[in-house]
């Protein structure tokens, strides 16, 4: 599955159920190669060590499940403003298992609460485990062996 509104739109409902007229807040929802969404929050917690990105519960979701992440957005609410934020460069890191296609959103420059999709390896061109696969993107394999 591409990354579409209907993801944005599930990542934006699991941050209003989760709280609800916050200013502040956040969550994220990735597809699943099935076309399943998943949605997951961060912690919060007094000692911010033990917090945790948006996205990675949906990861860790889809990887309990065997299934491949195709798409992954993560939405913030900052002063009651929405903002689209790319992946952070561990969250790259966790996506880097499914491949260079998985889509990520990314803010729209100029565009307040836009996004765009951009693939993986557009947000992460040097990434530096290509050097365990012969310069191309290592395979799951790769990353888990």
């Amino acid at each position: 599955m591409k990354l579409d509104q209907t993801l944005v739109d599930a990542a934006i409902a699991q941050m209003d159920r989760r709280w609800p007229g916050r200013a502040e807040a956040g969550a994220a929802a990735v597809y699943l190669d099935d076309g399943q969404i998943l949605t997951s929050v961060c912690f919060d917690n007094l000692n911010a060590g033990v917090t945790l990105c948006h996205e990675v519960g949906a990861y860790c979701q889809a990887y309990t499940l065997d299934r491949r992440v195709t798409a992954s957005v993560c939405v913030n609410r900052i002063a009651g403003r929405l903002t689209v934020l790319a992946p952070c460069g561990i969250c790259q890191e966790r996506l880097a298992l499914w491949g260079p296609g998985v889509e990520v959103a990314v803010a729209a420059p100029g565009e307040p609460g836009g996004w765009q999709a951009r693939t993986l390896a557009e947000v992460n061109p040097y990434y530096w485990g290509r050097q365990f696969a012969d310069g191309a993107w290592p395979s799951a394999e790769v990353h888990t062996g």
